[in-house]
């Protein structure tokens, strides 16, 4: 029996369809129907039911699925316990931020890349939640404030970021002096968030109202340049900005809750190496450079989410 075919039947139960699956290992359709059809003649068994959304598991699908998960993660633990040492092989899936990922977080997986030849790196950039088990992800770089859940996260690096607003908004709206006053200001906002501060040791939160929202801070940015509102944004998003006269920096007295960037994979005692090779990367890289970097709104959404364990 192919590990392969095993690895693929996998993917295709937990994406839920041939073309998901696809997707995910990065092959032809085609060659996924061929791996599971000959898995199912070595079973003699049906493991999936196509439909007109995808492909459904049987019940002997449902059944085989664990075991074919357990072996291929067996088989993929033994594989790295024999590799030479420091040498990564097979494939990362990684989900990473677009505001912050293609400037801040790509070089790092690019040096990854290039210092082990035989990994294969697959990023998805993007500001959307990611639910990194369902979609089949080995991890997920996350930054701001996480909430919990039954994932594990590892902090690699400090983010600040800054409540900002353009000199022609200040000049036509004033400029908030305390958390409070934040509620008589349009904000630029990703959703329903939170914003918090701090006041001396304590964290104040306040919940800001405005007309202006967009799922990315650079857009987030952009608008606030324009003088559509205030924002609560990364440093990395606006410190140009501020040295250029564009925007000025707001409530110094209530500094922006610092947050922090995050590797997030699924629930396991062990992670694999490649994981724990691309933490301490970005942890090399991100650790000490707390000055490069900003937190989107620590509001449960930019994050979006879930840790349970460091």
């Amino acid at each position: 029996m192919n590990v392969e075919d095993l690895r693929t039947f996998v993917e295709v139960a937990d994406a839920g369809g041939i073309t998901s699956a696809a997707r995910r290992l990065g092959i032809a359709k085609s060659i996924v129907s061929r791996r599971l059809a000959r898995l199912e003649d070595d079973l003699g068994a049906q493991l999936l039911a196509r439909t007109t959304r995808g492909a459904a598991l049987t019940e002997a699908g449902s059944t085989f699925r664990d075991h074919a998960a357990r072996v291929v993660a067996e088989i993929d633990a033994a594989k790295e316990a024999i590799l030479p040492n420091g040498e990564l092989r097979g494939r990362l899936r990684v989900a990473a931020p677009l505001s912050f990922g293609p400037t801040h977080i790509a070089p790092a997986l690019a040096e990854l890349a290039r210092t082990h030849p035989e990994l294969h790196v697959h990023v998805c950039y993007t500001d959307r939640f990611v639910d990194i088990v369902a979609e089949g992800y080995d991890c997920a770089v996350r930054l701001g404030h996480l909430q919990d859940s039954n994932l594990i996260a590892r902090r690699v690096g400090p983010i600040y970021g800054r409540l900002v607003a353009s000199p022609a908004y200040i000049a036509a709206h004033g400029a908030p002096e305390s958390p409070d006053e934040i509620l008589a200001h349009q904000a630029l906002m990703q959703g329903t968030e939170a914003w918090q501060f701090m006041d001396g040791d304590t964290i104040v939160t306040i919940r800001p109202q405005g007309r202006f929202k967009a799922d990315n801070g650079s857009a987030l940015a952009m608008a606030a340049v324009a003088g559509i509102g205030i924002g609560y944004l990364p440093d990395g998003l606006v410190s140009r900005h501020i040295a250029a006269g564009e925007l000025v920096p707001l409530m110094p007295r209530y500094p922006v809750r610092s947050a922090g960037m995050f590797v997030l994979r699924p629930p396991g005692q062990h992670p694999p190496r490649k994981i724990r090779v691309l933490t301490d990367t970005l942890i090399a890289c991100f650790g000490q450079a707390a000055d490069m970097m900003g937190a989107p709104p620590g509001d449960g959404r930019a994050p979006t989410s879930q840790q349970s364990a460091a």
